[in-house]
C-alpha cells in the first residue's frame, strides 16, 4: 500500500531551514567510502587541494539541499562531506550552458564567413562515464551513498571535485556543406569574456564526411516559400483548382538513399504537398488532402528548386470538416454532454520528492533528463530493496527512434520512411503541457532548453510531467470463514511528455509501480 503522503512545499522538496540543513549535513558525513577503480588523479584529494576542499566544505554547508537519509549507508569508515556542485553530471544542459557552448564553437571559426555560416543542429550534454555518475551519487548529490562505488585494494579515495561538464554539438556549415561534431568543456575555469560572450574550451572538432544532419524548422519554412514561389509549381496547382498559395502546405522530406543521385554530398529534400480548404481555420487538417502527382527536388543548401515534374493529375480529396481537430459543433456534429467533472485531490501533497532533477518515490529513485532528439530520458533508475539497499535497475531509459515505414509502393509514398526522432526530433517538438487535461493531480513540471538553427536558445516550459495515479486494486483477500477482508489500492508514478511531428502525436509514458515493475 502506498505510504502516507507528507506535506510538501509547492516546489515539492526544498527546505530552507539553515539550522536543519546543518544538522542533516552533519549526520550525512559519517558514511562509508570506497574508491572507483577508474578514479582520475584530478579527483583525488592531494595536499594542494586541501584548501580548496576546505572551502568547498564551507560552501556545501551553506548551499546543501537536505538529502534523504540513505537506507544503504554504513556508519563505518572515513568521514566525508558531500561537496557543493552546481549541476549533476547527468543534468540536462541549462540555457546558460547552451549559450556558452554555441559561443565557444562560433568563436573557434577561422573567419567571419565561417562563423556566419554555422547552423547549430543539436547541442546536448555529453553524458559522462558510469564511474563519474557513481562518484557524483556517492559524494556530491543524493542519494549520497559511497557504497555505490566498487572497493579497491588501495583504500578509499575522496574526490575533491567532479570532472567538468561537456557539451556535444552538431554543426552544419551552410557555406561549405560540411557537418562537424564539436566537444566543448563548460568548466568555469576556462570561461572568459570576449566580445560580451562567455566561452568555454574546445576539446575536439571533427568534420564528418558524406552525411547530412537533420533539417531544422527554419529550413522547412524556407523550403515551403521557395516551392510556392516556383512558377511551374504554381501552374501545376492552378490545374488542380488551387490558386491561393496560403492554402498550400509544403513539407520537406529527406531524400533517403535510393541511388547515387541521393548521395549525401548534397543537401536535398523531396517535399510532399498538401492543401487546406479554408485559410481562416487554423486547426483544419490539411494532411487529409494530399496533392499527388507532383515531383519536386530542392537543393536545401542553396534553397533552389533543381528538379520539377507534374507527372500525373490526381484529383484532390473532397473537403470533409469531420476530419478537422476542432469542436464538434464546428464540424456538423456535437460534443458529448454526459461526462461529468473528475477531480484528483491530494490535500497533503504528493508522495514523491524532487531535488533538482532527482526524483524519489516509494522505493524508486532516478534522474530526469531531456534531449532534443529523444525527448524524455530517465537516468540511474534504482530500487531500494530492504536490507539489500539500493539496487540499480537501469542506467538509461529513452526512446531512441520512431521509424514510420509507409509500405506503399506507389509514387511518392514508396520513399516515405520517416525517422521521427533522428530526422525531426521528439524533444524539439514536445508540447508545453497544460494542467487539467494533459496531466491531472498534483503535478511537478520540468522545462527543457535547446538550440535553434541560428544558435539561439529556446525553452519549452512544462514539457515533462511528473505525477501520481491511482491504479485500481493492488491486492485483496477475504477469509471465507470469518468474512474479514484486507484490500490495498495500487498507485503508480508517471513521467510523461507529448510531442507532435508533422501530423503525428506521440505520448510517451513511463510508469513506476509499487511492486518494482516499470512499464
Amino acid at each position: 500500500m502506498a505510504s502516507a503522503p507528507q506535506k510538501a512545499t509547492p516546489s515539492c522538496c526544498i527546505q530552507n531551514d539553515s539550522a536543519s540543513i546543518r544538522r542533516e549535513a552533519a549526520s550525512a558525513v559519517s558514511v562509508a567510502a570506497a574508491a572507483a577503480t577508474d578514479v582520475s588523479q584530478d579527483w583525488n584529494v592531494s595536499s594542494t587541494d586541501l584548501r580548496a576542499d576546505h572551502q568547498n566544505r564551507k560552501i556545501a554547508m551553506a548551499s546543501l539541499i537536505r538529502p534523504e537519509p540513505s537506507t544503504n549507508a554504513s556508519t563505518k569508515g572515513i568521514q566525508i562531506m558531500p561537496r557543493a556542485q552546481t549541476s549533476h553530471p547527468l543534468d540536462p544542459l541549462s540555457a546558460a550552458e547552451i549559450s556558452v557552448a554555441v559561443a565557444t564553437v562560433r568563436a573557434a571559426g577561422a573567419t567571419p564567413e565561417v562563423r556566419d555560416s554555422m547552423r547549430f543542429i543539436e547541442v546536448v550534454l555529453l553524458e559522462p562515464d558510469k564511474h563519474v555518475v557513481a562518484l557524483a551519487n556517492a559524494y556530491f548529490f543524493p542519494p549520497f551513498q559511497p557504497s555505490l562505488l566498487p572497493r579497491t585494494k588501495g583504500g578509499p579515495v575522496i574526490p575533491s571535485k567532479l570532472p567538468p561538464r561537456r557539451a556535444r554539438l552538431v554543426v552544419y556549415n551552410k557555406k561549405s556543406n560540411e557537418t562537424s561534431i564539436w566537444i566543448v568543456e563548460l568548466n568555469e575555469v576556462h570561461a572568459t569574456t570576449r566580445g560580451g560572450h562567455h566561452r568555454g574550451k574546445v576539446i575536439s572538432s571533427q568534420v564528418v564526411r558524406d552525411v547530412q544532419p537533420p533539417m531544422d524548422a527554419v529550413e522547412y519554412a524556407e523550403c515551403e516559400a521557395v516551392v510556392k514561389d516556383y512558377p511551374p509549381f504554381r501552374e501545376a496547382m492552378k490545374k488542380r483548382g488551387i490558386e491561393d498559395m496560403d492554402l498550400v502546405m509544403v513539407d520537406a522530406w529527406g531524400v533517403g538513399y535510393h541511388s547515387d543521385a541521393d548521395a549525401p554530398s548534397r543537401r536535398l529534400a523531396k517535399p510532399l504537398i498538401f492543401c487546406r480548404t479554408e485559410s481562416d481555420c487554423p486547426m483544419e487538417n490539411g494532411y487529409a488532402r494530399p496533392v499527388d502527382g507532383i515531383y519536386v527536388l530542392v537543393d536545401m543548401q542553396n534553397m533552389v528548386v533543381i528538379e520539377f515534374e507534374d507527372r500525373k493529375f490526381v484529383p484532390l480529396p473532397p473537403a470533409d470538416p469531420l476530419r478537422n481537430y476542432t469542436p464538434g459543433e464546428t464540424r456538423g456534429g456535437v460534443d458529448r454532454s454526459d461526462v461529468k467533472p473528475l477531480h484528483i485531490v491530494q490535500p497533503e501533497g504528493p508522495s514523491f520528492r524532487v531535488n533538482g532533477h532527482y526524483v524519489e518515490w516509494q522505493k524508486w529513485n532516478f534522474r530526469i533528463g531531456f534531449t532534443p532528439r529523444e525527448g524524455l530520458v530517465i537516468h540511474s533508475v534504482a530500487y531500494v530493496d530492504g536490507n539489500r539497499g539500493r539496487r540499480p535497475v537501469a542506467h538509461r531509459l529513452s526512446f531512441v527512434e520512431m521509424v514510420v515505414p509507409y509500405g506503399d509502393p506507389n509514387e511518392p509514398h514508396y520513399r516515405k520512411n520517416a525517422f521521427d526522432a533522428g530526422e525531426d526530433g521528439l524533444g524539439k517538438n514536445a508540447h508545453s503541457l497544460k494542467k487539467g487535461c494533459d496531466c491531472l493531480g498534483y503535478i511537478k513540471y520540468f522545462d527543457s532548453h535547446f538550440t535553434n538553427f541560428t544558435g539561439g536558445v529556446e525553452t519549452i516550459e512544462n514539457c515533462v510531467c511528473l505525477h501520481e495515479e491511482d491504479h485500481g486494486m493492488l491486492w485483496k483477500h477475504q477469509d471465507w470463514r470469518t468474512g474479514l477482508a484486507e484490500v490495498r489500492r495500487s498507485r503508480r508514478l508517471t513521467v510523461s511528455f507529448i510531442c507532435t511531428v508533422a501530423n503525428y502525436e506521440y505520448g510517451f509514458y513511463w510508469h513506476f509501480y509499487q511492486d518494482g515493475k516499470i512499464e
